[in-house]
């Protein structure tokens, strides 16, 4: 009896898990207070939202008291430390500007259901972030997409439906992959756990499993060739979903990409395993800058934008060190404040938060709206690389420790892509501030304030965090 009792999860295991059972409980708050409401009005959204932002910001304290320990919850299921909490909190914070782009998505009788199967989302993404076994990893995953199928088709347009189906199939599919790897994992070691992994003998059975869970995530980050779904799913998303499902989304498979590589594969062995990888981030660094030089809808950039912005973040990982894993999570907080500020700008330009925004709109926007300008071409030159913001600091940092790893020519390849993006960007800068007659730009102005919160918020993290790189110790994923 004595071993048994021993497996019995304790008041910590509980504590462990604490932040994401908040924002997992919290949509059940947010529906029975919206029981109350029997008409329709603007006070229905704003109390639905306010709940959800309260909520969030007491996860996001909660998990920022849990750091820097670390601790094993539920027999090796989920293991919390400075890794997942970092990540934990980068979810938290996308998921508020998210809130704050728009206030709720959909009719005001829906808010409360979308808004709820956005924390739901986010709540799975948390889950990611400490998953140490490929059950919670399918977990994590399946809670954060399953919302996301819905989310995608709160619109009014067409294409909302058309990607929200798109979205459905082929990311079932991608779990089929995942899971079929998953499978065969565990046939390979006889358990369910990471750390099994770590100890095994390299089989086929062993490397076809890891490669097929690997394609699974790779379909996730939207890494070449697995993106052919994110413009078009992007596009025909709702403005804050789209906004949302660039970071969370990213950084839930991030984590469980992370904790594969460092802490699952065997080190022998890793670096072979994971050559694809490395391959598949070349590409994307390549083939998302080149698509996004052809793009006329903000939306569609942005998801171009996003494909080669992951390629830079698994380029940290290569040669598996600590230092690139550090630098790897630091771009992928800096890329949060970045895309998440371009989003909101969006946000103020559209007559809603649904509304498609093509680049021809930013013509001449620095006479009319100047502070708008300036905090767009901020953001923009921060996701093309250049100084004073993250996106500088963080990839000379990534290039430092590729090269310092081996990988000269994943290095290069970073080079390349940065030098194609800055065309990308800088064309719209140079749109923003050129002269134009005002009587030929069509400029809707969205009733909402709050999406210039996110601005402002973004706009200071992307230069502090250029000019003082936090890079927080005890980053390493653990397994047990």
């Amino acid at each position: 009896m004595l071993p048994a009792l021993a497996n019995i999860p304790t008041g910590a295991d509980y504590a462990a898990l604490l932040p994401a059972f908040v924002v997992a409980v919290t949509p059940l708050l947010i529906l029975f207070v919206d029981l109350f409401y029997r008409e329709s009005g603007p006070w229905r959204r704003v109390v639905a939202v306010g709940l959800a932002l309260v909520w969030l910001i007491v996860a996001g304290a909660l998990q920022a008291g849990q750091y820097p320990h670390d601790y094993v919850a539920f027999g090796g299921a989920f293991v919390q430390g400075g890794f997942s909490i970092v990540l934990s909190e980068i979810v938290i914070v996308a998921t508020i500007a998210t809130l704050l782009l728009s206030i709720g998505v959909g009719r005001d009788d829906q808010v409360a259901g979308t808004t709820s199967l956005l924390l739901w989302s986010a709540s799975g993404a948390m889950l990611m972030s400490g998953a140490s076994n490929l059950m919670t990893v399918f977990l994590g995953l399946e809670l954060l997409s399953l919302a996301l199928y819905c989310l995608c088709a709160m619109s009014t347009r067409r294409t909302a439906r058309e990607s929200a189906l798109k979205y459905l199939i082929l990311s079932s599919m991608a779990s089929g992959f995942l899971l079929y790897g998953s499978a065969l994992l565990f046939g390979a070691t006889g358990s369910v756990a990471f750390a099994a992994l770590a100890s095994a003998t390299v089989t086929p059975l062993l490397a076809l499993g890891a490669g097929l869970f690997m394609v699974g995530l790779a379909f996730k980050l939207s890494l070449v060739p697995f993106h052919a779904w994110t413009p078009d799913v992007y596009e025909g998303a709702p403005l804050p979903v789209t906004a949302f499902m660039s970071i969370v989304t990213k950084a839930g498979t991030l984590a469980v990409l992370a904790r594969f590589a460092y802490a699952a594969l065997p080190s022998e062995h890793r670096a072979a395993v994971l050559l694809p990888l490395w391959v598949l981030a070349a590409l994307s660094m390549l083939v998302g800058n080149l698509a996004a030089l052809a793009q006329t809808d903000m939306k569609r950039l942005l998801a171009y934008s996003g494909i080669a912005q992951v390629g830079y973040i698994v380029t940290a990982f290569a040669g598996t060190s600590a230092l690139g894993l550090r630098y790897a999570i630091l771009y992928l907080a800096g890329y949060t404040f970045m895309n998440l500020g371009a989003f909101a700008v969006v946000a103020l330009m559209a007559r809603d938060g649904d509304a498609i925004v093509g680049l021809p709109r930013f013509a001449g926007l620095a006479a009319r709206r100047p502070w708008l300008a300036a905090a767009m071409t901020l953001f923009l030159i921060g996701l093309a690389g250049l100084p004073p913001t993250i996106g500088f600091t963080a990839k000379i940092l990534i290039l430092t420790t590729t090269l310092g790893a081996g990988y000269a020519w994943l290095a290069g390849t970073l080079i390349l892509g940065t030098a194609i993006s800055a065309y990308v960007y800088l064309k719209i800068v140079r749109a923003m501030f050129a002269r134009v007659d005002a009587a030929h730009v069509r400029d809707e102005r969205s009733p909402n304030v709050l999406p210039w919160v996110a601005v402002a918020v973004c706009a200071v993290a992307t230069v502090v965090l250029g000019l003082q790189p936090l890079t927080p110790s005890n980053i390493l994923p653990l397994v047990k």
